[in-house]
């Protein structure tokens, strides 16, 4: 408490005389040194108030700030020798704010980003620079490339501290600047790493651009930090330079090779979030087909934004089905992306136009991956290969040939045939169904038999089993009621009624009958 007494004491005497200009020092002191958390904190909030003070009074010089050796001895007035030299002050301050964002005290970097945002609305407000006419855009880049530069180190995780600067990217400015100075770090940084990943900084990067709210319309822009006289004469205020702006922050964030979970991260998102706001979508083109040709989980990922290129901008992918069939695995039925891939895989194959050799190799192959598939799955793609027989009649060869294979080495159809038209699927029969119509949970054994009717024309819905997991379909299991299940046996004799019984003589036939 003393030392906070001692900064507001200080902080009283420099705003209060400019003879006591030089116990800004004080100030100064501890955001550089090694203090406190506490006191650097103190320290912080005094300079926040003494520059933010100076700000409004118009007490630092405006404009380009000369060096403050060459100030002092030229011909400038005693008020602006103050100014420049308070101005040297204040810029010391921004940068041991900068730093201070990578302190280890949480405290201390979440007060350095606040205290530089606050600088950053003020210098809008009251900007030092001068406006030579009408409508000149004020706002403070270089201030706010300090802060970007501070969320984006390239040693640690600055998740915690991004989250708390999200607020800020509600402004449709600051949002604006924030991509520019994102786009600017990301080709500095990267560029001295020869291609090699920088997990950290990667990662800080998409914490940093990944929950980026893009307005849908011009209108909606109407959230701005800097109070523009002109502003529909700015290219701030328009949509299309928005667009243009995150389109290049993407393409330069995507352009560097990325750590494995970090590409599922951004293909994640790609399709709904980054895609949409993108002037040319098509610009991804590259980023997806290569991402879709590395296998597993990515692969699977990215048809999401492949489907949105090739349905909404005719993007020609060669031998992209025979792609898709060689991501059919035995994962495919355990991924954490199951869902999606089945969503998906269903709009692909719903065209009448596919030949009915490659849509029999997929129901032939998620049928034999099907064989070792758990319940919840199972239950899935029964329903699934069901609309597939509705959609391509010609396909119903595999149901109705009566005389198809004992076992899997008489099966015609080749499993690890790369080509779907090489794989004689047509030349099969769908015994693994049939085998499936055995299986030990009645709910699949039931669903399998479907196939044993004539199927109906209506398709089944589908979308409230791509979700299914082990657990729902284990609480379903418990929470059926218990029904009485009829049991051939002979009922028990009530030995009580034995004492009234007649007695039968050995000799003599029994009169009576028993009584149960």
């Amino acid at each position: 408490m003393a030392r906070e007494a001692e900064l507001a004491a200080c902080l009283e005497a420099v705003l209060g005389s400019r003879s006591s200009a030089n116990r800004v020092f004080e100030l100064l002191e501890p955001l550089a040194g090694e203090e406190e958390p506490e006191d650097i904190v103190s320290a912080a909030r005094a300079c926040s108030r003494l520059f933010g003070a100076l700000l409004e009074r118009r007490e630092l010089f405006v404009g380009p700030l000369p060096e403050q050796d060459a100030s002092l001895g030229e011909s400038y007035s005693a008020q602006d020798k103050y100014r420049i030299w308070m101005r040297h002050r204040y810029r010391d301050c921004v940068g041991c704010l900068g730093e201070l964002m990578a302190h280890e005290a949480f405290q201390v970097k979440e007060l350095a980003l606040c205290t530089l945002m606050k600088f950053v609305e003020l210098e809008a407000q009251y900007p030092l620079i001068k406006i030579e006419w009408k409508g000149t855009l004020t706002f403070p880049c270089d201030l706010l490339k300090v802060v970007v530069d501070g969320l984006l180190p390239t040693t640690e995780d600055a998740s915690l501290l991004i989250s708390r600067f999200q607020e800020y990217l509600e402004y449709d400015d600051v949002r604006y600047f924030v991509m520019k100075a994102v786009t600017a770090s990301i080709g500095q940084v990267m560029q001295k790493t020869k291609e090699r990943p920088l997990p950290f900084y990667q990662q800080n990067v998409f914490s940093l651009i990944s929950p980026i709210n893009m307005p849908n319309k011009e209108s909606e822009m109407v959230k701005f930090m800097v109070k523009q006289d002109n502003r529909e004469e700015l290219k701030l205020s328009r949509l299309q330079a928005h667009k243009q702006v995150f389109e290049k922050m993407w393409l330069t964030f995507l352009k560097h090779k990325l750590p494995t979970g970090l590409y599922k991260k951004v293909l994640v998102i790609l399709h709904d979030s980054v895609l949409p706001y993108m002037n040319e979508p098509t610009l991804m083109m590259d980023f997806l087909t290569v991402a879709y040709g590395i296998g597993g989980a990515i692969s699977l990922l990215a048809l999401n934004g492949l489907f949105i290129l090739i349905h909404q901008h005719n993007l020609e992918y060669p031998d992209f089905y025979k792609k898709l069939y060689s991501l059919l695995d035995p994962s495919i039925y355990h991924v954490k992306y199951r869902a999606r891939f089945f969503h998906l895989t269903d709009l692909f194959l719903s065209s009448s136009h596919l030949p009915a050799y490659l849509v029999a190799a997929f129901i032939k192959r998620l049928a034999r991956l099907a064989l070792t598939a758990p319940p919840e799955a199972l239950l899935m793609i029964i329903p699934f290969l069901c609309n597939l027989f509705r959609r391509h009649p010609a396909c119903k060869v595999l149901l109705h040939r009566p005389g198809g294979p004992a076992d899997m080495s008489e099966d015609p159809y080749i499993m690890e045939e790369e080509e779907p038209s090489e794989s004689r699927a047509l030349q099969s029969s769908l015994w693994e169904i049939q085998s499936l119509q055995n299986h030990y949970h009645p709910d699949v054994a039931k669903a399998a038999a479907v196939l044993n009717q004539s199927l109906s024309e209506m398709e089944d819905d589908i979308s409230g089993l791509l979700e299914l997991s082990a657990s729902e379909l284990f609480d379903k299991e418990v929470k059926k009621k218990a029904v009485d299940v009829p049991l051939e046996f002979e009922q028990e004799l009530d030995l009580r009624d034995t004492q009234k019984a007649p007695v039968c003589s050995a000799a003599l036939p029994c009169e009576e009958s028993w009584t149960a």
